[in-house]
């Protein structure tokens, strides 16, 4: 039976998260509320804007719901959903709320603002050859990971602006998270990837 993957539906890129999903042949349910988590094999924070999901996320009464959640499913975060996943942010708003879990520190539009979007292609051995086409829009950055997170992909210091290895992919345990937005591309493998998590979970 297929397993019936959540999509954060309060804000961003909620339709072609669900599109990939269905491509993948999972039963895939948008969740607005704390009643449409029950019953999840896993759940998509999708990409959008941050301190807004934030704001909706408390208004529709879903943070602590979530934050228990994700001791017990599969969670993956494109975008605002890796800041969301963050256990912290360091350059959000004061009242920012997340539901934490991966233990990194995010920056918010760290490669700067949408004029700023540039593509990529990157090293990402869990998913295989050949290398992902990524999207970067409005990006955040994993400015640092503990030990306990496995780094996935990371922009090579000599492609990046900075000069320095910049994190852009990671898991811990059940919780995985990409700066940039797979939903928008034809390339399935990130969502596989995930959904193959939600199966062995």
């Amino acid at each position: 039976m297929s397993p019936v993957i959540g999509v954060l539906a309060i804000q961003g890129d909620v339709r072609e998260h669900a599109h990939c999903l269905t491509e993948l042949g999972a039963q895939v349910r948008l969740v607005k509320t704390a009643e449409q988590l029950v019953g999840l094999a896993g759940l998509v924070i999708p990409g959008g804007e941050s301190t807004t999901m934030s704001i909706l996320a408390v208004k529709n009464q879903l943070i602590e719901p979530l934050r228990e959640l994700r001791a017990q499913i599969p969670m993956y975060g494109s975008c605002a959903g890796l800041i969301m996943l963050a256990n912290t942010i360091t350059d959000g708003r004061s009242d920012q709320q997340t539901i934490g879990g991966l233990d990194i520190c995010a920056k918010r539009n760290a490669f700067g603002r949408q004029v700023d979007s540039f593509e990529i292609d990157l090293k990402i051995p869990a998913i295989g050859e050949p290398d992902f086409h990524a999207i970067f829009i409005r990006a955040p950055l994993v400015e640092s990971a503990s030990d306990a997170v496995e780094v996935l992909a990371a922009i090579p210091g000599e492609r990046s602006l900075t000069g320095s290895e910049q994190i852009v992919a990671v898991r811990q345990g059940n919780l995985m998270a990409t700066s940039f937005h797979p939903e928008i591309t034809s390339d399935l493998r990130i969502h596989k990837y995930f959904v193959e998590m939600v199966r062995s979970a």
